[in-house]
């Protein structure tokens, strides 16, 4: 499922083009993942960037993200979106295991998680010793736009490097046999996202091209701006909802 730089460009490029939002509108649905404005749980891992509230490399970026995601909230009124706590954002670099396959996998074998850990130590030493230079990738904030039950914002990497490094810490986890017996599995082409906040109950009712101009606004607005999101690092993260992610002191962590 791996892209080249290029091809990821092309695509990504264009998830934020007016057309492409008023597409995506047309099969929006509130999300599962919330009940009446409140998180349920859905439980999982992944591996990510640190969260907003931990990263004080990102702080002025994830700042300018929170005030984007108000702005966006007051104009588009209550209801529609479900705001995620600036102190969550993330970015996710590697989706491992969540919700029913996680219950079940850790229902059938109680050193799950201990064997999680372990195998994705393992990716992050592989991947260190395929690129021994550390240095940090930058991802470059393209825009906002659509998915069927969110608002995210996209990213392209800053340059080729930032993509390979990326990439490789991907192949590195996906290509684990120990993760793959554990049920870890790569479902789809690679988009960086934060996401911003879930469709909640009005989704029925909402005027949809009243918000695509105000997501075009938006982008619009960022077109000529260079907001980058500059990372040092990649760490196992787990998360009960769509609202907590962490990393506790035992999960390992990787630099780029």
């Amino acid at each position: 499922m791996d892209e080249t730089y290029q091809t990821y460009l092309n695509r990504v490029t264009k998830l934020t083009r007016p057309a492409i939002c008023r597409t995506q509108l047309q099969n929006v649905q509130e999300s599962p993942k919330f009940k009446q404005g409140k998180a349920i749980a859905f439980p999982g891992y992944a591996v990510s960037s640190a969260t907003g509230n931990l990263d004080k490399n990102n702080e002025l970026f994830y700042k300018e993200l929170a005030t984007a995601r108000s702005q966006l909230l007051e104009q588009l009124g209550e209801g529609l979106l479900i705001p995620v706590p600036a102190d969550s954002f993330h970015l996710t670099i590697a989706d491992l295991i969540w919700d029913g396959n996680y219950r079940d996998a850790i229902a059938e074998d109680e050193e799950f998680e201990l064997k999680l850990r372990d195998r994705v130590s393992h990716s992050f030493d592989q991947y260190q010793q395929s690129i021994p230079d550390r240095r940090p990738i930058s991802w470059q904030l393209l825009g906002i736009g659509v998915r069927p039950r969110a608002i995210e914002v996209y990213l392209v990497s800053k340059d080729e490097e930032s993509y390979f490094k990326l990439l490789q810490l991907r192949r590195a986890i996906y290509q684990n046999r120990g993760l793959i017996a554990l049920g870890v599995q790569q479902q789809y082409h690679y988009t960086a996202h934060i996401t911003l906040g879930y469709f909640g109950a009005r989704v029925e009712t909402f005027d949809r091209d009243n918000f695509c101009d105000i997501i075009t606004d938006f982008n619009d607005r960022w077109t000529d701006t260079d907001k980058i999101l500059t990372l040092d690092r990649a760490e196992l993260q787990k998360f009960d909802d769509m609202t907590r992610f962490y990393k506790e002191p035992s999960f390992p962590s990787v630099e780029f």
